[in-house]
């Protein structure tokens, strides 16, 4: 090559890749990254992150996966902050989904792609995730930033979370324990959670029109809350809740009420012989919910299997730690009991439909 034709081809940038704003973008979060790293995480920045697995020949690790769904396309549309709330979101899910085994979460790993990087909406989503670490007590080891163009339209990205957690043997939650008797209890949920949007944005009409989107998301419901706001509510963890009553030995089986709602979540933590017999009524279901069910005229099969309709995270209890359960967390509800199963063809969860 002559000295004159160095640097006159075609670069990376180009080619749609600016790894120029990328290192600008984790420089970004690395900071915070670093605040929940803790004693027991190595430092951030190499080729994998490293963490010192907790003392006791017993320890059981429990992982999990996930990702936010088409929740997504609502923060594509409202910007800002709803950037940030689905990077807590994703970390919150992925918590829910190991402690529902007994898990106490240790670190977390986030994947980011877009075809075109925004320094500032990588800031604002990674930063959720590392705010989310941190409310939790688990280090954010790391993860993935990728551009790659012609696999995104402009102005949308991808997230998905992993996360690794610890148990004891002897602490593990797995719904063997559960007994006719038992009482169901339920946590409310904040709303959607992550789950149902597919389902949520054909009943309000989005259409994938950045315009017409912003327009539909900034109606007001009845109580004077936008839609969109309504809507982007974060996903809690239910961490705090829940471990104690966890390292009380109260808790006998667990549900994380996600895509699928009640009625294919909870049978997740049951014995063969066992049902779960519910009472709608027994808890209070947030006005978004009912919103969505009467302008989509949803049915009472689907509304529990598309949405989690007001609860968000299930526990069952021997009937004699209820008053226990529900003196610590008055916003918790007995939403149902454990009753024998009679034919191997019943449903698991009963009293959800006519």
């Amino acid at each position: 090559m002559r000295a004159d034709d160095a640097g006159s081809g075609m670069s990376y940038k180009d080619a749609g890749v600016d790894i120029d704003a990328k290192m600008t973008a984790i420089e970004g979060v690395k900071a915070r990254a670093r605040a929940t790293l803790g004693s027991q995480a190595g430092p951030i920045g190499h080729f994998g992150g490293t963490y010192l697995v907790p003392s006791g020949p017993d320890q059981i690790l429990v992982a999990s996966a996930d990702g936010v769904g088409t929740k997504l396309r609502l923060a594509f549309v409202l910007g800002g902050d709803a950037h940030a709330g689905v990077g807590r979101d994703i970390v919150n899910h992925c918590v829910n989904d190991i402690l529902a085994l007994g898990a106490r979460p240790l670190f977390f790993l986030d994947y980011f792609a877009t075809g075109k990087l925004d320094a500032d909406v990588v800031t604002a989503v990674v930063g959720g995730v590392a705010d989310a670490c941190l409310a939790n007590g688990l280090a954010l080891l790391g993860g993935e930033t990728a551009e790659m163009p012609d696999m995104y339209p402009a102005g949308e990205y991808d997230l998905a979370g992993f996360i690794v957690g610890t148990v004891a043997p002897d602490r593990i939650v797995d719904g063997s324990a559960i007994r006719t008797g038992d009482v169901v209890i339920g946590f409310p949920s904040t709303g959607l959670h992550t789950n149902g949007y597919s389902l949520a944005r054909k009943i309000v009409g989005l259409t994938a029109d950045v315009g017409h989107d912003a327009s539909v998301l900034a109606s007001t419901l009845a109580d004077g809350t936008s839609l969109g706001d309504a809507l982007m509510v974060g996903h809690c963890s239910y961490l705090p809740q829940i471990q104690p009553l966890i390292v009380e030995g109260l808790v006998r089986g667990m549900a994380h009420i996600t895509g699928g709602g009640l009625k294919d979540n909870l049978p997740r933590s049951l014995p063969p012989a066992a049902i779960a017999r519910l009472d709608p009524e027994s808890w209070v279901t947030p006005p978004i919910f009912e919103y969505l069910v009467e302008q989509g005229r949803v049915s009472l099969e689907e509304r529990y299997r598309a949405f989690n309709m007001g609860v968000g995270f299930v526990i069952v209890v021997r009937e004699a730690d209820r008053d226990t359960v529900l003196d610590c967390y008055p916003e918790a509800r007995q939403i149902g009991e454990i009753v024998d199963r009679v034919t191997s063809d019943e449903s698991a969860v009963q009293g959800l439909s006519c």
